[in-house]
């Protein structure tokens, strides 16, 4: 299961990437926004944080108008770890390296087709571990520093 999040930026970019997924198959759970009236992107970047955190999802993606703030949002909830990605290899890379759990992506900054295919990316590639888990779990023990 994916979770997916934005605010109003994000909103029109966000019904694309449903739109996408179900054209996969792949399940998802809309923790809005549900509409393009303005909204606050710490909402929305928390509740899809705290679904992947908890297990209830196993990737989120979330949308901003850059991804910055929904993803620094993201970022609070203890466990997770989110990527704001504008190209195809980031993309990759952090799933591959960092073991991201969640996407970010702004709506104005990159345009639909290519973010579904960063989506598409991000999805399709797993955690490599090795010499990456160790630098996982150093990030693990920086966030576990700050209780």
């Amino acid at each position: 299961m994916i979770a997916l999040g934005c605010d109003h930026g994000g909103f029109a970019l966000k019904q694309e990437i449903m739109k996408h997924l179900d054209d996969r198959g792949l399940a998802y759970k809309d923790y809005g926004t549900y509409t393009e009236e303005s909204c606050d992107y710490p909402i929305y970047g928390e509740a899809v944080g705290r679904a992947v955190a908890s297990g209830a999802c196993e990737l989120g993606i979330i949308i901003c108008g850059t991804g910055i703030g929904i993803s620094m949002a993201a970022n609070k909830v203890k466990g997770v770890r989110a990527a704001l990605c504008g190209d195809c290899f980031s993309a990759e890379m952090t799933r591959k390296h960092n073991d991201a759990n969640v996407l970010a992506l702004g709506a104005r900054v990159v345009g639909p087709g290519l973010a579904l295919k960063i989506v598409d990316t991000f999805l399709d590639n797993e955690f490599e571990g090795g010499r990456h888990a160790r630098r996982v779990a150093l990030l693990n023990e920086i966030e576990s520093g700050n209780e």
